[in-house]
């Protein structure tokens, strides 16, 4: 079983959605100090609002309790920098995490990363254009070009599509206009509706064209792309509050690669697809994800400013 927690995110700063997720495990504790036994509790961002399409959020809380005997509380928070945010001050015992911002959340020295998935050898970002768009590569980019970009904590909907438009020569608010859009499937909108000219986002995307998923709302051919970014060291990451229980540490340590198999692909959907079809590494050392702040440094992003 699984309470969904929904907490008014969109209202309230960073600190205070950390504290209003922290609403269902006991009478005000942190998720992590509850007694044996207690749920697992998850943050995530939303994904997708078709209230007819499976949410992987939902398949994976099920496919934990499953595989745990433990109730799973998915807490919905707005953003990924939110989700860092409550696991490091103890509201949560888990996220789901791309590759930048886990970075960030272990180079604070406050959370722990979990279990950590590689990234294999394909591109994790795209920028795309409408179909009928001038635009035909990176370097047609001008100042007055309105880019897009889904989350300043997001790997590939920000910091890999900044790392490759500045390999292309192109500065953020120099060479380019960015603008934060709130979410992948927000800038679809924003393209869709010619409020940006293009849409940096996760490859993942483009291969929904078609499928009438709300999460990327164009059919084969409406859209092309006009450059990709390099691979990532770490794909995806599971982190965990430092003083989760260590019941529930291995538990998840047991039950996390059991869920994350082909059998569930389906269910799984899109956080399936984000692991890249690698195997998963267990408790991994904070050098895996030096390879980002590199990265960071090249795009001349302060990853620090993300804390």
């Amino acid at each position: 079983m699984r309470v969904r927690a929904l907490p008014a995110a969109g209202l309230l700063t960073i600190g205070a959605v950390a504290l209003a997720g922290c609403s269902s495990a006991s009478s005000g504790e942190p998720a992590s100090t509850a007694v044996a036994g207690s749920a697992i509790t998850f943050a995530t961002t939303p994904l997708g609002d078709d209230p007819t399409a499976q949410n992987p959020v939902e398949a994976f809380a099920d496919l934990i309790s499953a595989e745990t005997g433990r109730e799973v509380e998915i807490v919905d928070v707005p953003d990924y920098t939110a989700v860092v945010e409550a696991i490091r001050n103890h509201h949560v015992d888990i996220g789901f995490m791309s590759g930048f911002p886990s970075a960030l959340a272990v180079n604070t020295g406050e959370v722990d990363a979990l279990v950590a998935w590689p990234g294999n050898d394909d591109p994790v970002s795209t920028c795309l254009v409408l179909a009928d768009s001038p635009l035909q590569a990176l370097t047609d980019i001008t100042p007055e070009t309105v880019v897009a970009f889904a989350d300043p904590a997001s790997s590939s909907g920000y910091f890999m599509p900044v790392a490759t438009l500045h390999e292309a020569g192109l500065e953020k608010d120099v060479d380019y206009t960015s603008l934060f859009s709130g979410g992948h499937d927000m800038s679809f909108i924003a393209l869709q509706e010619g409020q940006v000219d293009v849409a940096c986002t996760s490859t993942i995307f483009p291969q929904m064209a078609g499928m009438g998923d709300p999460m990327f709302p164009f059919e084969e051919g409406e859209t092309r792309s006009i450059g990709e970014s390099a691979s990532m060291p770490v794909a995806v990451t599971v982190l965990a509050d430092q003083d989760i229980a260590d019941d529930k540490r291995e538990l998840l340590l047991e039950a996390l690669p059991e869920v994350f198999v082909d059998e569930n692909a389906e269910a799984l959907g899109v956080m399936m697809e984000a692991m890249q079809g690698t195997e998963p590494i267990l408790e991994p050392s904070s050098d895996i994800f030096q390879p980002f702040v590199d990265i960071a440094a090249v795009a001349d992003v302060d990853i620090s400013d993300l804390g």
